[in-house]
């Protein structure tokens, strides 16, 4: 046993005897043949009767039973990647016309990828006409190039490393 309850214990014993030796010298007449004690309402009798109340006090103790190691490591890994450049071009091709129109066509149109703009031109006759003098089709082409570019691309690693301060001690 440890010494806090041997201490309790001992404590407990002595309060227990105390309340036996207040007996009144004469408490042998108060009991009967079978060691019951007799109930007599003339004699004047105060008995002690010990109340033993026990507690338990907890401490805590912190111990260190071994440290950590974490490390860092960072990994280099070089790549190619194949990234699409893409720019636009404009193709102009003059188309001449030559025709007298009544009304003017309209400022733009479009067949397919191809823009239309007509160019008009007044000419002075004894009437007044509107004669198409050429048109310009402006065609759009996407061309697609590929560049490799060289870049370095960065990885972290972690490493956890447990070091016990007392090995014969089996870790919780």
């Amino acid at each position: 046993m440890s010494k806090k309850t041997d201490k309790l214990k001992s404590e407990f014993d002595e309060k227990l005897r105390e309340g036996y030796t207040n007996y009144p010298p004469d408490d042998r007449d108060m009991q009967d043949a079978h060691g019951r004690e007799k109930l007599d309402v003339d004699i004047a009798y105060n008995k002690t009767i010990p109340v033993i109340e026990e507690q338990v006090l907890v401490e805590k103790e912190v111990r260190e039973t071994g440290s950590v190691h974490i490390a860092k490591e960072v990994h280099r890994e070089n790549v190619d990647l194949d990234l699409p450049i893409i720019h636009e071009e404009a193709e102009i091709e003059r188309v001449e016309i030559n025709q007298y129109v009544d009304t003017p066509p309209p400022p733009v149109r479009y067949e397919g990828d191809k823009m239309i703009i007509p160019v008009l031109k007044e000419v002075l006759v004894v009437e007044k006409r509107l004669l198409v003098v050429e048109e310009i089709h402006v065609t759009r082409r996407r061309t697609e190039e590929h560049n490799t570019e060289h870049i370095e691309l960065l990885r972290e690693e972690i490493r956890v490393e447990r070091k016990r301060n007392n090995p014969d001690r089996p870790e919780r």
